[in-house]
């Protein structure tokens, strides 16, 4: 909590130092009533459904992505918003977020995994990709694809579970492009490169752990560094309720955010092993379609693989991803609908449409390619004390930029200060 005041004074003196002040943020508009309740009759359903039918294992991972969902959604924690931010006016605060989520999930990784402590006889284990090709030119398209599709893997499934309808087709997109790489796996499977590099493998989880926080208190520095000579406006208020109703119904601040998230994160490890991760579930939604219509992944190389293919052959409400991938949906749409801001719109032009759907594809390739996105190669790397997560971290940077300057061509506009960090 002192790492999470510290930042949140820094950003307070760096916004009184800008000519522009920081907007107050406006009242929070009335309950969506509807969509609440439907929300939250869908949240309970399924959970006793997932509960009764599948065990107490597969019901908590559900309710712990519904917590994941709210999360996300009352303190509008994203990825893309924040790098384009950095990338575009030089606003570190959503780096700055993302360090304190890291380091908070690091911490609870190293205590986790270091003392193999795990429920439902759980084994806990760090994510660590392959060092090659493929993790750095699947993070640097997936970068592109989250500043063209508008959102990032834990984004567009909060953004869709609040009535997003624009990000609609950025998940389609993402499903696509999760399909296409499981159809053309062979084409990829052999790209050049290195064994994972864990920190934990050569110092220990207390040495992983303490370099992880050194590295990450350096990323703020320098996030500060950049703030400083490039002096963005503040970025815009988001509507809140007042008072103790804003637990329920506000923005929260980005730090609380990333400490609830990290915890969250946590238990997502500790009851199944394996740390929170979102993209993996859209390749089996994109194979169990193909299936419903006739087709035969089951005989593509990628699900012939014995892991895969138990996967494939087994229920979607038993597939860890896809458990929490429901539950962010449904959860987001709780906490929208409370907020005031759940809001299904009818329109999207469609360069934008477009641009999401280009996005998606490009997001689900990378992400297949990077053995994840920037949840379970990012985060989930980094916190784990994998040299990959960092890999991940500056490849997707790149492809930022790169995204960012794609953007006019769908009609998009480019980054702006008063832009949300989410």
């Amino acid at each position: 909590m002192a790492l999470a005041t510290l930042l949140s004074r820094r950003d307070a003196l760096s916004a009184a130092r800008t000519a522009v002040p920081a907007p107050a943020a406006p009242e929070a508009p009335p309950v969506n009533r509807v969509p609440l309740v439907l929300s939250l009759v869908l949240l309970a359903g399924l959970s006793v459904w997932v509960f009764a039918a599948h065990g107490a294992l597969d019901g908590t991972l559900l309710l712990l992505g519904g917590g994941l969902g709210l999360t996300l959604f009352h303190s509008r924690f994203g990825f893309t918003g924040a790098w384009r931010q950095l990338v575009g006016v030089g606003n570190g605060t959503g780096l700055r977020a993302h360090a304190l989520l890291l380091g908070t999930t690091a911490t609870l990784f190293a205590l986790v995994i270091g003392t193999g402590t795990g429920l439902f006889g759980a084994r806990p284990a760090p994510t660590a990709g392959p060092l090659g090709v493929s993790l750095v030119l699947g993070a640097f398209l997936f970068g592109v694809g989250m500043q063209i599709g508008g959102a990032c893997a834990s984004g567009t499934l909060f953004a869709v579970g609040s009535g997003q309808t624009s990000i609609v087709t950025t998940l389609v997109g993402f499903i696509i492009g999760s399909t296409l790489y499981t159809w053309q796996y062979s084409l990829v499977d052999h790209l050049p490169s290195f064994p994972p590099f864990l920190l934990s493998d050569h110092v220990g989880w207390a040495g992983s752990w303490a370099i992880t926080l050194a590295a990450l208190a350096l990323m703020v520095l320098a996030s500060l560094a950049v703030q400083r000579r490039r002096n963005p406006p503040p970025v815009g208020a988001v509507p809140t309720a007042r008072g103790a109703l804003r637990a329920l119904r506000g923005a929260w601040p980005l730090w609380t955010g990333a400490v609830v998230l990290s915890v969250l994160g946590a238990g997502v490890l500790l009851v199944s092993g394996g740390a929170w991760g979102v993209t993996s579930a859209f390749g089996l939604w994109g194979a169990k379609v193909v299936q419903a219509l006739g087709g035969h992944p089951q005989g593509w190389s990628f699900w012939r693989q014995p892991g895969q293919a138990a996967t494939l052959s087994g229920p979607v409400l038993t597939d860890k991803n896809s458990l929490t991938d429901i539950g962010i949906m449904v959860g987001a749409a709780v906490a929208a609908a409370a907020g005031g801001a759940w809001t299904l719109h009818r329109r999207v032009p469609w360069r934008t449409a477009l641009a999401g759907l280009v996005g998606g594809v490009l997001l689900g390739i990378g992400a297949r390619l990077a053995s994840g996105c920037n949840i379970g190669a990012y985060l989930a790397g980094i916190a784990s004390g994998s040299a990959s997560g960092w890999v991940w971290g500056a490849a997707a940077l790149a492809g930022t930029w790169v995204g960012l300057r794609l953007r006019p061509l769908f009609g998009l506009t480019n980054p702006k200060a008063t832009d949300s960090i989410c």
